[in-house]
């Protein structure tokens, strides 16, 4: 639910991977955030959107000079950041934890993202569109004219296909060089009383992640609960994805046990809900695009957990690019260039623990990166968050 402008997965890694467009890119980043607000309250979805910023915070000292660094990038593409000291951030949230913030007013909000899938459905569905749920796709096709869809209950003709699969089973074989399906998982508390949330504070509402390579992020709900989530990136052998992999008894006994570090004060507040789910991840961590059958299929995917508004702009110039339109965003070379593709199995597996290994240790050691995530960096492998 983490609504963002960026189409980069943020301002460092847009600017590593497309510095010459990136005045472009945070310009139609924004138009397309201010956009889905607009959607939201034309069609009528009612998806708790709150415009509240977010905050990022630092936990080790080594952290508060790139906090000041990215915040100073920030402004420079016209974002309202504010840079918190400790007590501050501690105003704004209660842990204990918190040497400092960087509070982004600009281009970051909060949404449910279950109501927001639902909304957006009904609003196509009073447009006319046709939906067919529980219909999984098996194979696709060339056919006169177009496209064939094959599915378990028959098979649908169409003129042209747009995919976005996300991180399931691709249907185009390329997509797979592309996209490790990576699990991130959840806990999310009771509502908290009064005395609870006063404790806390955090009367601002922000979305909140921390710095480290394996950071969390949280935020309230609605209805008075806290999602906490992140950390563990859970990468399995041969990207599996199904529901039998929505849990995780482990990765959630070290959410909880990060949760009560966090917040002491909330120590008894029991979690009520949990669960988990894969992200399409590739290696320069936001959206990529690609055809396939003479064009007539075309995919975008790859937003790596922040596609909750940039899903919105790679629909829009995915349906360009099917229609053969010639638009700003389709001349980028966000749009024309694939990511490096991960290597296949067993080496795959291999290179994602092993570099998940050198972030934890990245974190313990003062951020100090070595050799390994160093060469990855340079290779542009985007390991970097």
């Amino acid at each position: 639910g983490f609504l963002q402008s960026s189409l980069t997965h943020g301002l460092g890694n847009g600017l590593a991977r497309f510095p010459d467009e990136l005045d472009q890119l945070e310009r139609l980043g924004l138009e397309n955030f201010d956009a889905l607000a607009r959607d939201l309250e034309q069609l009528g979805v009612q998806a708790e959107y709150e415009a509240a910023g977010d905050l990022v915070v630092a936990l080790q000292p080594y952290e508060l000079t790139a906090l000041s660094e990215d915040a100073e990038l920030a402004r420079r593409y016209g974002h309202d950041v504010r840079v918190l000291d400790g007590a501050q951030a501690r105003g704004e949230l209660g842990s204990p934890m918190y040497l400092g913030a960087a509070w982004t007013r600009t281009g970051s909000a909060l949404v449910h993202p279950g109501e927001l899938a639902d909304g957006l459905r009904a609003a196509a569905v009073r447009a006319g569109v046709r939906v067919h749920e529980l219909s999984p796709v098996q194979a696709l096709g060339l056919a006169p004219g177009g496209v064939s869809v094959r599915t378990e209950g028959g098979t649908v003709q169409t003129r042209r296909c747009l995919l976005a699969t996300s991180a399931y089973p691709p249907l185009v074989r390329a997509i797979g060089h592309y996209i490790a399906p990576v699990y991130d998982y959840v806990l999310v508390t009771e509502p908290l009383s009064e005395s609870r949330r006063d404790s806390i504070g955090w009367r601002g509402r922000q979305g909140v992640s921390d710095m480290g390579n394996q950071f969390h992020y949280y935020r309230l709900t609605g209805d008075g609960r806290i999602l906490w989530g992140g950390y563990d990136a859970v990468y399995r052998y041969g990207g599996p994805v199904g529901p039998g992999l929505d849990q995780d008894e482990r990765t959630f006994a070290t959410l909880s046990q990060h949760f009560f570090t966090a917040f002491p004060q909330l120590e008894g507040l029991r979690f009520s809900h949990r669960w988990g789910g894969a992200i399409d991840t590739c290696s320069r961590f936001s959206v990529f695009f690609g055809t396939a059958l003479d064009g007539r299929v075309v995919y975008a995917l790859g937003y790596t957990g922040l596609g909750v508004g940039a899903s919105r702009f790679g629909g829009r110039v995915g349906l360009d690019l099917l229609d053969g339109r010639d638009t700003e965003a389709t001349r980028l070379s966000l749009a024309r260039r694939r990511p490096l593709p991960f290597p296949p199995e067993p080496l795959r597996s291999g290179v994602i623990q092993l570099t998940r290994n050198r972030l934890a240790a990245a974190d313990r050691n003062g951020g100090r990166r070595g050799l390994w995530l160093t060469a990855l960096d340079r290779m542009g492998l985007g390991f970097d968050s």
